[in-house]
């Protein structure tokens, strides 16, 4: 096409869609949704609302696990009310047991009578976070392990995600695990052995990933190094008539040089396809808010409950990233899996602060989740949503006691924090059709050390089963509201409700004392004649809208 001819017909497409803009909206709002029926992008795997759990801090013992023998209400030793919160959100998926543990871990420890399991030091106990915190759970009792875990993801409802330790552990050990899980009962020693530990039926575990972090804590391997691995733990594996999906570990935040070399040595040298490679996992955690002051690990992280309005944006921007993570990485895949039969796995995520708001001494990593964390999981999760072609499991890190977590627990106490409110609202997408929708708002600008920045003012994603349309949508900006006009291209809305998430202060959250302060309202939504709708988003907020449609 000549270039003349591109211009022209360019500018026709966007003054028809200025036009066609115009005709669905009017010109009340100063905010617009434009939802595309007939522009579906693909299923939205529940697996995306997925979940972390490590031996780390106070995640297993103390969140987790109290004990058979607790005071705490539990069932077989798992907090009961762990158990019932997760059943309410439809938590799809656990990953376990690590993490950088995960690595340091072998799963042997774990099995048979609980009193004769031994000893071990946790991998954790030499992380430099582990040097500001007195009473760190420095050693591994081995309480908690694969039967535990399995029992725990049962109860929940959830599927049980098995990170394999790759950097210490033989091959052979992999093969072994799967056995203890997935053999019947009669058939193997090891099948064997989960009977007697009280589990006579397999386990069926399908999901597993192989290494946690190789660029890192899981082995500092080289991409292709990694891919040598990846290959042998991969040629053979037992499924025990499970259709096994064997997740690789993938890259750090943007590192596509690791993504490109680990899958240029794999299918592009080697041309060699495990039947049951099913994922590539990318982490992405948003920490880094000294604004190029320091690059620092420890220094550059910011505080979970004192921080400022830019503190606060930046934040977003780094949780953000994620969009143009999810996409890099999708076309850095596509190049060598052109049919993109390997879907992307982000199975840590979530903000990172500085240690000091956790509520126990022995919870490494710990910190208090504010509205500002709500509002950064809500935009990850609509980034999965906005690309469920691509995005085929998650886990938020973590569950309980830790980085972004849905729940604090300590001894007998146990709360919901605000991002639990968000998984609530948004679980109503799980196995929905996502949908194009298209967002137009005044974006938001604030001042970053004498710069004016800029942040988007409305996004979010929507879903459809049947006649049922759900829409979420974050507004970021600390002081507008934002009064929208929301329309659905290829259908009306008839009717619609609203559950919304904010807080009077964006630093509110919720405490052992006052474990309400950040929680769920529900709002009225104006629904038009013509089947639009108008809703104004509050300031800093999450909102879930459900519309019947007609």
């Amino acid at each position: 096409m000549e270039r003349r001819e591109f211009l022209k017909t360019g500018f026709l497409v966007s003054t028809a869609a200025i036009v066609s803009r115009r005709a669905v909206f009017g010109p009340a709002a100063d905010s617009h949704i434009e939802i595309l029926l007939n522009e579906p992008i693909g299923t939205i795997s529940p697996n995306i609302y997925g979940h972390f759990a490590e031996h780390l801090g106070g995640v297993i013992y103390d969140g987790i696990w109290v004990g058979e023998d607790s005071k705490v209400p539990n069932t077989h030793g798992i907090r009961t009310a762990l158990i019932e919160a997760l059943r309410r959100i439809h938590a799809p998926v656990v990953r376990w047991p690590g993490g950088c543990f995960a690595d340091s871990y072998d799963w042997k420890d774990g099995i048979g009578p609980r009193n004769q399991r031994p000893r071990r030091t946790n991998f954790w106990a030499g992380a430099r976070e582990a040097k500001q915190l007195k009473g760190v759970q420095q050693f591994e009792s081995n309480a908690f392990g694969t039967s535990d875990f399995v029992r725990f993801c049962r109860l929940s409802g959830a599927e049980p995600y098995i990170a394999v330790n790759l950097r210490s552990l033989p091959a052979l050990d992999f093969d072994h695990w799967v056995e203890y899980c997935n053999s019947p009962a009669g058939s193997t020693a090891l099948g064997d052995q989960r009977a007697r530990d009280g589990f006579p039926e397999p386990f069926g575990v399908r999901y597993w990933g192989v290494g946690n972090e190789s660029w890192g804590c899981g082995g500092n391997f080289l991409p292709e190094d990694y891919a040598t691995e990846f290959r042998r733990f991969t040629t053979w594996v037992p499924g025990y008539e499970v259709e096994l999906a064997l997740v690789a570990s993938g890259s750090n935040a943007e590192d596509l040089d690791w993504t490109r070399r680990f899958f240029e040595e794999l299918l592009g040298r080697r041309r060699y396809f495990p039947q049951s490679w099913w994922g590539w996992s990318i982490h992405h955690y948003a920490e880094n808010l000294a604004r190029g002051r320091t690059n620092d690990w420890m220094a550059r992280k910011g505080d979970a409950l004192q921080f400022d309005p830019v503190d606060y944006y930046e934040l977003l921007h780094e949780a953000d990233r994620m969009e143009n993570i999810v996409l890099e990485h999708w076309s850095a895949m596509g190049q060598f899996d052109r049919q993109h039969r390997i879907k992307l796995v982000v199975d840590e995520y979530g903000p990172w602060y500085k240690s000091g708001s956790e509520v126990d001494p022995t919870h490494l990593l710990g910190q208090q989740i504010t509205m500002r964390d709500a509002i950064a999981t809500a935009l990850t999760l609509d980034t999965f949503n906005r690309h469920a072609e691509k995005v085929g499991m998650a886990a938020c890190a973590q569950l309980i006691n830790c980085l972004n977590s849905l729940f604090l627990a300590h001894q007998d106490r146990f709360i919901v924090t605000p991002n639990y409110h968000v998984f609530q609202m948004y679980a109503a997408h799980q196995s929905g059709q996502a949908l194009r929708t298209e967002f137009s708002a005044p974006e938001v600008t604030y001042d970053r050390d004498g710069k004016p920045t800029h942040f988007w003012g409305l996004r979010g994603s929507a879903s459809l089963q049947n006649k049922t349309l759900v829409l979420t949508v974050v507004n970021p900006h600390l002081e507008q509201a934002r009064e929208t006009e929301i329309a659905v291209r290829g259908a009306s809305l008839s009717s619609g409700t609203a559950a919304v998430l904010t807080a009077s202060d964006v630093h509110a959250h919720n405490t052992f004392d006052q474990p309400e302060v950040v929680r769920t309202k529900e709002a009225a939504v104006q629904v038009e004649r013509d089947g639009s709708s108008h809703f104004t988003f509050p300031t800093a907020s999450v909102t879930r809208l459900t519309f019947a449609l007609r």
